[in-house]
Protein backbone atom coordinates (compact mmCIF):
# COMPACT_ATOMS: atom_id res chain seq x y z
CA UNK A 1 0.00 0.00 0.00
CA UNK A 2 1.72 3.62 -0.93
CA UNK A 3 0.07 6.75 0.71
CA UNK A 4 0.25 10.23 0.76
CA UNK A 5 -1.19 12.46 4.01
CA UNK A 6 -1.91 16.03 3.54
CA UNK A 7 -2.28 18.44 6.46
CA UNK A 8 -6.04 19.10 5.38
CA UNK A 9 -6.84 15.55 6.78
CA UNK A 10 -6.87 13.74 3.53
CA UNK A 11 -5.50 10.28 3.17
CA UNK A 12 -4.74 9.18 -0.25
CA UNK A 13 -4.06 5.88 -0.83
CA UNK A 14 -3.39 3.24 -3.82
CA UNK A 15 -4.03 -0.46 -3.66
CA UNK A 16 -2.39 -3.18 -3.85
CA UNK A 17 -3.33 -5.81 -0.80
CA UNK A 18 -6.69 -5.89 0.39
CA UNK A 19 -6.32 -7.57 3.32
CA UNK A 20 -3.30 -4.98 4.49
CA UNK A 21 -6.05 -1.74 4.24
CA UNK A 22 -8.36 -3.13 5.62
CA UNK A 23 -6.25 -4.60 8.78
CA UNK A 24 -5.07 -1.08 8.52
CA UNK A 25 -7.66 0.94 9.06
CA UNK A 26 -9.03 -1.34 11.54
CA UNK A 27 -5.54 -0.47 13.48
CA UNK A 28 -6.32 2.83 12.96
CA UNK A 29 -9.56 4.01 12.34
CA UNK A 30 -9.81 6.41 15.74
CA UNK A 31 -7.09 8.32 13.84
CA UNK A 32 -8.85 8.09 10.31
CA UNK A 33 -12.66 8.56 11.05
CA UNK A 34 -12.70 12.12 10.73
CA UNK A 35 -10.33 11.98 7.60
CA UNK A 36 -11.39 12.21 3.58
CA UNK A 37 -10.12 9.37 2.22
CA UNK A 38 -8.71 9.44 -1.40
CA UNK A 39 -8.19 5.75 -3.60
CA UNK A 40 -6.14 5.87 -6.58
CA UNK A 41 -6.48 3.04 -9.02
CA UNK A 42 -8.60 -0.13 -8.78
CA UNK A 43 -11.06 -0.26 -6.05
CA UNK A 44 -13.19 -3.61 -5.30
CA UNK A 45 -16.77 -3.77 -4.36
CA UNK A 46 -15.24 -5.47 -1.22
CA UNK A 47 -13.38 -2.48 0.10
CA UNK A 48 -16.17 -0.10 -1.18
CA UNK A 49 -18.50 -2.21 1.11
CA UNK A 50 -15.70 -2.05 3.92
CA UNK A 51 -15.27 1.89 3.92
CA UNK A 52 -19.20 1.87 4.27
CA UNK A 53 -18.95 -0.36 6.95
CA UNK A 54 -16.65 1.60 8.70
CA UNK A 55 -18.30 5.07 7.83
CA UNK A 56 -15.15 6.41 6.44
CA UNK A 57 -15.85 9.30 3.70
CA UNK A 58 -13.88 8.18 0.71
CA UNK A 59 -13.75 9.41 -2.94
CA UNK A 60 -12.53 7.46 -6.08
CA UNK A 61 -9.87 8.65 -8.30
CA UNK A 62 -9.76 12.09 -7.77
CA UNK A 63 -7.48 14.54 -8.52
CA UNK A 64 -6.30 16.17 -5.60
CA UNK A 65 -4.95 19.86 -5.99
CA UNK A 66 -1.81 20.88 -4.76
CA UNK A 67 -0.88 23.63 -2.84
CA UNK A 68 -4.46 24.60 -1.55
CA UNK A 69 -6.02 25.66 1.48
CA UNK A 70 -8.25 23.48 3.19
CA UNK A 71 -11.35 25.89 2.16
CA UNK A 72 -10.25 25.43 -1.48
CA UNK A 73 -9.54 21.71 -1.47
CA UNK A 74 -12.99 21.11 0.08
CA UNK A 75 -14.61 23.09 -2.78
CA UNK A 76 -12.44 21.41 -5.16
CA UNK A 77 -13.97 17.86 -4.14
CA UNK A 78 -17.37 18.88 -3.88
CA UNK A 79 -17.25 20.72 -7.38
CA UNK A 80 -15.94 17.01 -8.44
CA UNK A 81 -18.65 15.07 -6.51
CA UNK A 82 -21.13 17.20 -8.22
CA UNK A 83 -19.75 16.64 -11.72
CA UNK A 84 -19.29 13.20 -11.27
CA UNK A 85 -22.77 12.57 -10.14
CA UNK A 86 -23.65 14.90 -13.60
CA UNK A 87 -22.39 13.25 -15.68
CA UNK A 88 -23.86 9.84 -13.69
CA UNK A 89 -26.88 11.30 -14.29
CA UNK A 90 -26.78 12.28 -18.63
CA UNK A 91 -24.81 9.06 -18.83
CA UNK A 92 -28.04 6.91 -17.87
CA UNK A 93 -30.39 9.59 -19.67
CA UNK A 94 -28.33 8.89 -22.81
CA UNK A 95 -28.36 5.17 -22.53
CA UNK A 96 -32.06 5.38 -21.98
CA UNK A 97 -32.46 7.69 -25.56
CA UNK A 98 -30.29 5.00 -26.86
CA UNK A 99 -31.77 1.65 -25.72
CA UNK A 100 -33.67 0.99 -29.28
CA UNK A 101 -30.51 0.71 -30.50
CA UNK A 102 -28.34 -1.43 -27.93
CA UNK A 103 -28.72 -5.02 -28.53
CA UNK A 104 -29.94 -7.80 -25.90
CA UNK A 105 -26.98 -9.20 -25.38
CA UNK A 106 -25.88 -6.07 -23.55
CA UNK A 107 -22.52 -7.08 -21.37
CA UNK A 108 -21.85 -5.06 -18.74
CA UNK A 109 -18.10 -5.04 -16.95
CA UNK A 110 -16.35 -3.47 -14.12
CA UNK A 111 -12.95 -4.47 -14.91
CA UNK A 112 -9.91 -2.14 -15.06
CA UNK A 113 -7.92 -2.82 -18.35
CA UNK A 114 -4.08 -2.31 -17.76
CA UNK A 115 -1.45 -2.13 -20.13
CA UNK A 116 -1.25 -5.04 -22.32
CA UNK A 117 -4.62 -6.55 -21.66
CA UNK A 118 -6.99 -6.43 -24.53
CA UNK A 119 -11.15 -6.70 -24.44
CA UNK A 120 -13.01 -8.06 -27.77
CA UNK A 121 -16.23 -8.70 -28.07
CA UNK A 122 -19.13 -8.80 -30.53
CA UNK A 123 -21.68 -7.64 -28.05
CA UNK A 124 -22.47 -4.17 -26.58
CA UNK A 125 -20.21 -3.31 -24.00
CA UNK A 126 -20.82 -1.17 -20.82
CA UNK A 127 -17.52 -0.69 -19.20
CA UNK A 128 -17.66 0.71 -15.76
CA UNK A 129 -13.45 1.15 -15.46
CA UNK A 130 -10.72 2.58 -16.99
CA UNK A 131 -8.90 1.72 -20.32
CA UNK A 132 -5.04 2.49 -18.94
CA UNK A 133 -2.46 3.19 -21.63
CA UNK A 134 -1.34 0.57 -23.35
CA UNK A 135 -4.60 -1.77 -22.97
CA UNK A 136 -7.22 -2.47 -25.84
CA UNK A 137 -10.96 -3.00 -26.07
CA UNK A 138 -12.63 -4.21 -29.61
CA UNK A 139 -16.16 -4.19 -30.35
CA UNK A 140 -18.18 -4.71 -33.22
CA UNK A 141 -21.36 -3.37 -30.81
CA UNK A 142 -22.10 -0.37 -29.29
CA UNK A 143 -20.01 0.84 -26.66
CA UNK A 144 -20.24 2.77 -23.53
CA UNK A 145 -16.78 3.73 -20.96
CA UNK A 146 -17.64 5.47 -17.77
CA UNK A 147 -14.02 5.58 -16.42
CA UNK A 148 -10.88 7.84 -18.25
CA UNK A 149 -9.69 5.80 -21.42
CA UNK A 150 -6.07 5.92 -22.26
CA UNK A 151 -5.52 3.16 -24.77
CA UNK A 152 -6.89 2.16 -27.78
CA UNK A 153 -10.58 1.98 -28.12
CA UNK A 154 -12.17 0.25 -31.73
CA UNK A 155 -15.72 0.61 -32.39
CA UNK A 156 -17.97 -0.76 -34.61
CA UNK A 157 -21.36 -0.62 -33.00
CA UNK A 158 -24.10 2.19 -34.04
CA UNK A 159 -22.64 4.55 -31.57
CA UNK A 160 -19.84 4.95 -28.69
CA UNK A 161 -20.15 6.93 -25.65
CA UNK A 162 -17.22 8.04 -23.61
CA UNK A 163 -15.79 11.04 -21.12
CA UNK A 164 -12.54 13.65 -22.47
CA UNK A 165 -9.64 12.10 -23.65
CA UNK A 166 -6.21 13.41 -24.76
CA UNK A 167 -3.95 10.03 -24.82
CA UNK A 168 -6.67 7.55 -26.04
CA UNK A 169 -6.66 6.22 -29.49
CA UNK A 170 -10.20 5.97 -30.75
CA UNK A 171 -11.13 4.35 -33.57
CA UNK A 172 -15.01 4.37 -34.66
CA UNK A 173 -15.92 1.78 -38.04
CA UNK A 174 -11.82 2.33 -38.70
CA UNK A 175 -12.15 5.90 -38.90
CA UNK A 176 -9.64 7.64 -36.28
CA UNK A 177 -11.56 10.30 -33.93
CA UNK A 178 -9.19 13.47 -33.40
CA UNK A 179 -8.79 13.81 -29.67
CA UNK A 180 -9.64 17.56 -30.12
CA UNK A 181 -13.35 16.33 -30.84
CA UNK A 182 -13.41 14.56 -26.99
CA UNK A 183 -13.02 17.44 -24.72
CA UNK A 184 -15.91 17.35 -23.38
CA UNK A 185 -16.55 15.33 -19.94
CA UNK A 186 -18.82 13.46 -21.86
CA UNK A 187 -19.03 12.62 -25.55
CA UNK A 188 -21.43 10.14 -28.08
CA UNK A 189 -19.77 9.11 -31.24
CA UNK A 190 -22.54 8.19 -33.65
CA UNK A 191 -23.43 7.74 -37.73
CA UNK A 192 -25.62 10.33 -38.75
CA UNK A 193 -26.36 9.10 -42.60
CA UNK A 194 -23.16 8.80 -43.75
CA UNK A 195 -21.59 10.94 -41.63
CA UNK A 196 -19.65 10.06 -37.99
CA UNK A 197 -20.15 13.09 -36.13
CA UNK A 198 -18.89 13.80 -32.26
CA UNK A 199 -21.40 15.55 -30.04
CA UNK A 200 -20.37 16.98 -26.92
CA UNK A 201 -22.79 15.86 -23.93
CA UNK A 202 -21.16 17.68 -20.76
CA UNK A 203 -19.14 20.17 -21.53
CA UNK A 204 -15.92 21.07 -19.30
CA UNK A 205 -17.04 24.67 -19.28
CA UNK A 206 -20.47 24.12 -17.62
CA UNK A 207 -21.32 26.38 -14.72
CA UNK A 208 -22.68 25.14 -11.12
CA UNK A 209 -24.02 28.60 -10.06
Amino acid sequence: MQSRQYSVKVFELTIEDENQVINFFNANHSIFKDHLIVVNGAMSKNIEKYLKEMNLSFLHNVELPKGRNRKALEEEIKLTTIEDKVRQLMMEQEIEKLSDKLQNNLEVCDKLLRSGQEMKTDKDLLLLNRVNSGATIITSGNLIITGQVSGIVKCSGSFMMLGATSRANVLFHGVGIDNKLLEAKLNRIEFVGNEIIVTPLLRKDISWE
